[in-house]
């Protein structure tokens, strides 16, 4: 227990670290490809960003939805790239191959599907090599360059408000 505590702690200074750093990401892309961040204790339906990513015409093999599951023990019944508290290291260190990659893979639009604070979530938030970062969460406002502050409940109103905002800033 008290491990778990200083890991978290060690982790959160990593966060704090990289997002202190200053950023050079291309903040004005036209996207092309798009990474997600869910968490399955909020929501599961991956097939509505399936849908929402056709209706904006990018194609399958430039997007990636990764789910982050609390529990180890039903993370082995996801579909697809999952990872745990397990797959996070001290200092932010990613162990999973898979999230490592999807980390270093240069999105040019990561969005960030959860409310909840989860340091192993703002760890792949921070780490990401995508362009432009978009949340629904405010605990952390430095983690993303667009926060759309809705449940995870009203996708509808997240669909229809990141398209708002990528065509105000010429993304789309």
């Amino acid at each position: 227990m008290i491990l778990k505590a200083f890991k978290e702690k060690s982790n959160q200074k990593y966060i704090n670290r990289l997002l202190n750093a200053a950023s050079n990401r291309d903040k004005h892309a036209i996207v092309k490809s798009v990474g997600v961040v869910l968490n399955v204790d909020e929501f599961t339906d991956v097939e509505v960003f399936n849908r929402f990513f056709k209706e904006l015409g990018l194609q399958e093999a430039n997007t990636k939805i990764v789910s982050f599951a609390k529990d180890p023990k039903t993370s082995n019944e996801l579909w697809g790239a999952y990872f745990n508290a397990k797959h996070i290291g001290w200092n932010g260190k990613i162990k999973h191959p898979d999230l490592q990659h999807f980390v270093n893979t240069a999105y040019d639009v990561l969005i960030c599907f959860y409310n909840s604070k989860h340091v192993e979530l703002d760890v792949i938030a921070t780490s990401s090599k995508a362009h432009f970062k978009v949340g629904i969460s405010s605990s952390d406002p430095r983690l993303y360059d667009l926060i759309i502050g809705v449940e995870t409940s009203q996708f509808p109103i997240f669909k229809q408000e990141l398209i708002k905002y990528l065509t105000v800033l010429n993304k789309l």
